[in-house]
C-alpha cells in the first residue's frame, strides 16, 4: 500500500526553553563497574508511554550491566522534545530513547555521535529515523515500530459495524498520524465507505474534533496517535452521547472508556522490545546492524471487546471474533480469556 511521507517540521533554534529536572532517575550503587547513563525522553504522559517507559527500564534493570536513567517528559511539545535532546547531548549520555515520533526525531537531529533507540515509532522511514529498511545506510539509530495491521484491523471492524462513514481524528504534526490517517483513507475507499478525517495539533483540540465529525460519521476510528490517545476518554464520551461505536487501537488506554472494539499492543511488550535493542548496543551491536524492528507475531497483539457498549449501541460481535478475543468487558467487569 503506498504510504504518504510526512515529516515533523523541526526547530533550528530553542532559545532559552528551560528543561525541568528528570523526573524520575534511578542512581547505581558506588563501584568500579561501568555505569551506562540512558537518557529517555517521553512525548507525552499517557498509559501507552508510561508502559513503554517503564518496559524499557525494568528490563534494563533485570540484566547483568548497570544503568542509570534520566527521564524526561516532552508534555507534547516539539520545542520541549528539542531542548531533552540538547540536554542529553550535554551530559554525553551513552544511549538515548525516543519515545514516540516527535520525541525521537528530535533526538535524532540533535544527537549524532552516540546511539539514538526509538519506541513506538508506527512509520520509521516516514518519520524520517532511517533511510531505508535494509540496513545498508551507516547510522546511529534503530528501534521499534509499533505499526498494526491497519487493513485487518478497520476491515473487522467494518463487518461488525457496517459503516457507511467512519470518521478519524489524527495529529497534523505527528508523521504517524498523518501515515495512519492516509493508510485509513486508503482502506475506506477499497471498501466503499466515506472516510472523514479531523485534524488537531495538541490534546486539547480532541474533544472538539470529535464533535465536529461525529454528526456525519457512523463509526469512530482512533489510530496510535500519541496526542489523540492522551485524550481518548473525550472521544468516548463524544461517541457514546452520539450513539456511535469507538474502536480505539490503543489497549492501553481502553479498559475505562466506552469503546466497542480495541486491537493493538501491550506497550509494556513494546517497552521491553525496546530495552532489548539497548542491551544489543550495550553489548557492541551497531544500530545499522539492527534497524528498525516490526512486530508480526499475533501473540504480540490483543484483541479487546466491550459488550456493555455492544449492547448500549444495539450492536451484536459474532462468536467467533470473541472466541479470539483477549479481554471482554462485560457487566462492568473484565475478563480476560487464555
Amino acid at each position: 500500500m503506498k504510504r504518504t511521507i510526512a515529516l515533523l517540521a523541526t526547530f533550528l533554534l530553542v532559545g532559552s526553553y528551560l528543561v525541568a529536572q528528570p523526573t524520575s532517575e534511578t542512581l547505581p550503587s558506588e563501584g568500579t563497574e561501568k555505569i551506562y547513563t540512558i537518557g529517555i525522553s517521553k512525548l507525552v504522559s499517557h498509559p501507552a508511554l508510561d508502559a513503554i517507559e517503564q518496559g524499557v527500564m525494568d528490563y534494563l534493570e533485570s540484566r547483568e550491566f548497570t544503568v542509570s536513567f534520566d527521564n524526561q517528559n516532552c508534555n507534547g511539545e516539539i520545542a520541549t522534545a528539542i531542548a531533552i535532546a540538547q540536554k542529553f547531548k550535554s551530559d554525553d549520555k551513552d544511549i538515548v530513547v525516543g519515545i514516540a515520533t516527535p520525541a525521537a526525531q528530535a533526538l535524532a537531529q540533535i544527537i549524532k555521535e552516540k546511539p539514538v533507540v526509538f519506541g513506538a515509532i508506527t512509520d520509521p522511514l516516514a518519520a524520517g529515523l532511517v533511510a531505508d529498511y535494509t540496513r545498508k545506510e551507516e547510522t546511529n539509530i534503530a528501534g521499534v515500530s509499533d505499526l498494526n495491521p491497519i487493513e485487518l484491523q478497520l476491515e473487522t471492524y467494518f463487518s461488525i459495524v457496517k459503516p457507511k462513514t467512519l470518521g478519524m481524528i489524527y495529529t497534523s504534526s505527528e508523521a504517524n498520524g498523518v501515515v495512519q490517517m492516509e493508510m485509513a483513507r486508503e482502506i475506506c475507499e477499497a471498501n466503499g465507505i466515506k472516510f472523514v478525517a479531523a485534524a488537531i495539533s495538541n490534546s486539547s483540540e480532541v474533544k472538539m474534533a470529535a464533535q465536529s465529525i461525529i454528526d456525519r460519521i457512523d463509526a469512530m476510528y482512533v489510530a496510535i496517535d500519541n496526542t489523540v490517545v492522551s485524550a481518548i476518554p473525550s472521544v468516548s464520551e463524544v461517541c457514546m452521547k452520539a450513539g456511535i461505536p469507538l474502536f480505539n487501537t490503543d489497549t492501553t488506554s481502553s479498559e475505562n472508556i466506552d469503546f466497542l472494539m480495541s486491537w493493538g499492543f501491550n506497550y509494556y511488550t513494546v517497552g521491553t522490545e525496546t530495552g532489548k535493542v539497548v542491551e544489543r548496543i550495550i553489548k557492541g551491536e551497531n544500530p545499522k546492524d539492527i534497524g528498525a524492528i516490526f512486530f508480526d507475531d499475533p501473540a504480540q497483539f490483543e484483541l479487546w471487546f466491550n459488550l456493555d457498549t455492544a449492547k448500549k449501541l444495539g450492536i451484536t460481535i459474532d462468536e467467533s471474533l470473541l472466541a479470539n478475543a483477549k479481554v471482554i468487558i462485560k457487566d462492568g467487569q473484565k475478563q480476560v480469556q487464555p
